[in-house]
């Protein structure tokens, strides 16, 4: 951590200008006197903080010299669906084996879910990006009413979130999805899980609320967790209608 603190110090006051590389492993290790691991640990925490990137063949190439840098993963929260009909969501690594379990929902999930203090099935994925080695938290939680309604859900919880939009689709339900992002700092075993490292990084919460379209009723919840000084979130946006005016009543102003 005092190595990135140094090297991300000299980024900013441009003695490593955007474009540059910065010095290999092995100058590191003549530097700064440390070792090969504490050399590699130091650039991997430059890349999470968005100052860096590594490129196969070349080396380590700085990405910005100041503030305003954006954070080097991007995480595409885009959903699409073919003309078939047919779900499709932006690929992601899992780095840790799938765990379902059981829970009792609370906070802001329940709030969103209008479930509050009701059972849940949980479905916890670690995610990460293969470039830069960032680390998220997903989390599904269905309802256990919506599983009632729908029983595949409840068969196979794990399935790809993109089947899990199928299977709802498949029982005659007309889908729409909003998407609440807030931040707060991590909690301790946040930082442990997800490697966080630097103590001013806040961590980007998201919730996003899969509701049956014509009942408004809501039901999924989808939490992602991400280090914001490593990741920017992404949306494809669709613009809506507004509004039409009622016709009688301009009608009614023109008689």
């Amino acid at each position: 951590m005092q190595v990135a603190q140094r090297m991300a110090d000299d980024i900013r006051r441009g003695r490593y200008k955007s474009g540059e590389l910065l010095p290999s492993e092995a100058d590191m290790v003549i530097m700064y006197g440390i070792g090969k691991h504490t050399a590699r640990s130091a650039v991997a925490e430059l890349r999470r903080m968005g100052l860096v990137e590594s490129r196969q063949g070349k080396g380590t190439i700085v990405l910005s010299t100041g503030g305003g840098f954006l954070p080097a993963a991007s995480v595409d929260r885009s959903i699409r669906q073919t003309s078939k009909g047919s779900w499709s969501l932006p690929e992601v690594s899992q780095s840790e084996a799938t765990a379902v379990s059981r829970v009792s929902l609370d906070g802001p999930p329940a709030m969103l879910l209008d479930q509050q203090d009701q059972d849940a099935i949980s479905v916890d994925r670690v995610l990460y990006d293969q470039e830069t080695g960032a680390r998220m938290a997903h989390r599904v939680l269905i309802p256990m009413a919506t599983a009632a309604d729908v029983p595949s859900l409840a068969e196979q919880p794990d399935a790809e979130v993109s089947d899990l939009y199928q299977q709802l689709a498949d029982a005659g339900l007309s889908l729409e999805f909003t998407e609440h992002v807030t931040a707060r700092p991590p909690y301790p075993d946040e930082r442990t899980s997800l490697s966080i490292t630097s103590d001013a990084s806040p961590l980007l919460v998201t919730y996003r609320i899969t509701a049956d379209a014509h009942q408004g009723r809501p039901l999924l919840c989808e939490e992602l967790k991400a280090p914001a000084d490593a990741c920017q979130l992404s949306y494809s946006l669709t613009p809506t209608k507004a509004p039409a005016k009622h016709a009688t009543r301009r009608r009614a102003a023109s008689a």
